[in-house]
């Protein structure tokens, strides 16, 4: 038995390049570099709260008071390493460390809206989640 060749047309807006067409999870492709950035609980809301600024870490605990410190603790180290997220000590006395984000960390502002918004409209009326929000 011969093996079938699977062509596929791809969707421009979708998958602009080489980058996304891919026919398995690829770490290098462009929508799991997003979701991995993004991934997590808790993880959108500390980069929601430094979208606003830079923050100390008892500030964030004070806007995320659920979050326990040791999550918070792991999300900041996991979004440095991916650098979305900077610490900067800030010099004075006492001695400051703040956690912004970094240039990458702002670029996911647009991603964070566009997921609140289809959120929105899939909590609403599920069958009309794909259409565009006027």
């Amino acid at each position: 038995m011969a093996h079938q060749t699977v062509s596929h047309r791809w969707d421009i807006d979708l998958v602009p390049d080489d980058a996304g067409r891919t026919d398995r999870p690829d770490a290098e492709c462009p929508v799991e570099m997003a979701l991995a950035a993004i991934n997590g609980r808790w993880t959108t809301l500390v980069l929601r709260e430094l979208m606003h600024g830079p923050l100390s870490f008892s500030e964030l605990r004070a806007a995320l008071p659920q979050l326990s410190d040791k999550v918070l603790d792991e999300r900041i180290r996991r979004l440095r390493s991916q650098n979305l997220v900077e610490r900067r000590a800030v010099t004075g006395f006492p001695s400051r460390v703040t956690y912004s984000l970094t240039p990458a960390g702002q670029q996911l502002r647009p991603l964070l809206v566009e997921l609140y918004r289809t959120g929105l409209r899939l909590r609403h009326n599920p069958s009309q989640a794909h259409a565009p929000l006027a």
